[in-house]
C-alpha cells in the first residue's frame, strides 16, 4: 500500500466492520480487508470491528500494525444467538441485537468526541447503529448483498422454528436496510443485479444505491508460482473452497456430495473430492470417506487451485459475487458453478466459467474438463486474463472516492445527507 500523500485533502474516517477484517481468507473479510486498504492510501482510519473466532485473536498484532487506530470487542457466538433473540421483543432484526455491544458504543462515541469526523464507512447492515449515534457524520454503507433476501431464502429449507426466525429476520433486516439507505449519503452493493433486487424491494431508495463489484489480488493469487500439490500422485482432485460453517457452502457441498459425486466416480474412480476451508460443521465433517476429504482450515488455498483437475461452486443459496470464484479463475482454473454465480461475474464458457444448475449440468460440465485437460488449461488461461481484467479492487473501490469526497464536503458545511 503506498503512504499517505501528503498533498491530499486527508479525512478522518470511521470504519466500522462486523467481523476483523484481516486475515482475507473468507468472501466478506477479503473485501473488508481490501475497503480498508484502499480507505487508508489518503485517509485515516478508526476501525471498529469484533472478534467472533478465537483463531482470529492470533492476527491481531499485524492488523493493529497495518492500522493503529484499532478497537476490537469480542463476540462469543453461542451467547450472542442467545441475545439476539431479544430483538423480537423489541420489534428489529436479530442481527441488530447479536452485534450490539456496550464497548462499541463507548469507543464510538470516543472516537467522535476525540476527532472532528468527516464520514462513517459502515461494512454491512449490522454496524449501521452505530453510525446512528454520529448523526452529524455523513454515512456510507457498503450492505455488500441484500442481507435481507438471503434470511427470506434460507427460510424453505429449514424446519420451524426456524423458519418462521428467517422469515421474520428477512422481513425486519429488509426494513432496516431501507431506513439505513434513506439515512445514508450513498449506499452500495457487490453487483448491480443486487442493487437492482434492493431496488426492487424498496423503491423510495432509487437514486441512493449503485453497485462496487468485488476485485481479485491477482499478484497474490499467480498460478506462475509453482507450489506444491497437497494432492497424492494418483488422484484426481476436484475442489470447493470457502468458509464451511456458512450455511449456503454446507448446503452446496452436501448438495455436490449426495447427487453428483456418485456418478463422476463411476467413470473416474481416482477422483476426490476436496472441501477445502475453516470451521466444518458436523454435517460436513460427516461427508468425509474414501473419496471425500474435508481439510479444514489450511495456510493458503492456492496449491489447492493451482493442483486441482476441477473447480466447483455448486452453491444453491448465494449472492452477489463469489470471491472463491475470482481466486480460482486468476489460478487458471475454469470453474463450474450455478447460474445465478456465473452472471453475477459475467464471465461465459469460453472465459473459464460453465454454468450448471441440475446435478445432471454439473456432471456434464465437469466431464468435459476432466476429459480434455488440454482445453480445460486453455479455459483456464482465458479465465485468468478474464478476472485481471475486469476484477481490479483498486479500479472498482474507487466508486467510493467520490462518496467520500462529497460527504467531506457536506461535513464541511455541517449537512449529514
Amino acid at each position: 500500500m503506498k503512504a499517505v500523500d501528503p498533498m491530499a485533502a486527508v479525512s478522518n474516517i470511521l470504519y466500522l466492520v462486523h467481523r476483523l477484517p484481516y486475515p482475507p481468507n473468507k468472501g466478506d473479510k477479503v473485501r473488508s480487508y481490501h475497503l480498508l486498504r484502499h480507505l487508508q492510501r489518503n485517509h485515516r482510519v478508526f476501525l471498529g470491528t469484533f472478534i467472533d473466532d478465537p483463531d482470529d485473536e492470533q492476527h491481531l498484532a499485524t492488523l493493529r500494525s497495518m492500522c493503529p487506530d484499532l478497537h476490537v470487542e469480542r463476540i462469543h457466538p453461542r451467547q450472542a444467538k442467545l441475545k439476539s433473540l431479544t430483538g423480537v421483543l423489541r420489534g428489529e432484526p436479530l442481527t441488530l441485537a447479536y452485534y450490539r455491544h456496550a464497548g462499541m458504543q463507548a469507543w464510538v462515541r470516543q472516537i467522535a468526541a476525540a476527532h472532528r469526523l468527516q464520514a462513517c464507512v459502515v461494512f454491512s447492515s449490522a454496524m449501521a447503529q452505530y453510525a446512528q449515534m454520529l448523526p452529524q457524520v455523513p454515512m456510507l454503507v457498503d450492505f455488500v448483498d441484500v442481507d435481507s433476501a438471503k434470511w427470506t431464502q434460507y427460510a424453505p429449507a429449514h424446519r420451524w422454528p426456524l423458519s418462521m426466525l428467517y422469515r421474520r429476520e428477512g422481513r425486519e433486516l429488509l426494513a432496516y436496510e431501507r431506513a439505513m439507505t434513506m439515512l445514508a449519503h450513498r449506499s452500495y452493493f457487490v453487483t448491480p443485479n443486487e442493487t437492482a433486487l434492493f431496488v426492487s424491494q424498496a423503491p423510495e431508495c432509487e437514486g441512493r444505491v449503485e453497485s462496487m463489484p468485488n476485485g481479485v489480488d491477482s499478484e497474490f493469487f499467480d498460478p506462475s508460482v509453482r507450489l506444491p500439490s497437497p494432492f497424492a500422485a494418483d488422484e484426481r482432485a476436484i475442489v470447493f473452497t470457502g468458509a464451511m460453517d456458512y450455511w449456503p457452502n454446507v448446503d452446496g457441498v452436501s448438495w455436490f456430495v449426495q447427487d453428483m459425486l456418485p456418478r463422476l466416480t463411476a467413470r473416474h474412480p481416482r477422483l476426490r473430492f476436496y472441501i477445502v476451508g475453516r470451521s466444518p460443521t458436523p454435517q460436513v465433517r460427516a461427508l468425509a470417506g474414501a473419496q471425500v476429504v474435508v481439510t479444514g482450515t489450511v495456510p493458503d488455498v492456492r496449491p489447492y487451485l493451482q493442483h486441482a483437475s476441477a473447480v466447483v461452486a455448486p452453491l444453491r443459496v448465494a449472492r452477489g459475487i463469489q470471491n472463491k470464484i475470482l481466486e480460482a479463475m486468476a489460478m487458471q482454473q475454469p470453474v463450474v458453478t450455478v447460474t445465478s454465480c456465473a452472471d453475477a461475474i459475467g464471465a461465459t464458457r469460453e472465459q473459464g466459467l460453465l454454468r450448471a444448475d441440475s446435478p445432471a449440468d454439473f456432471v456434464q460440465a465437469l466431464q468435459s474438463l476432466l476429459d480434455a485437460p488440454a482445453e480445460t488449461a486453455a479455459l483456464g488461461r482465458q479465465a485468468r486474463v478474464y478476472v485481471e481484467g475486469a476484477f481490479s479492487w483498486h479500479a472498482h473501490l474507487q466508486k467510493i472516492d467520490g462518496g467520500l469526497a462529497m460527504a467531506r464536503n457536506l461535513a464541511a458545511q455541517g449537512v449529514t445527507t
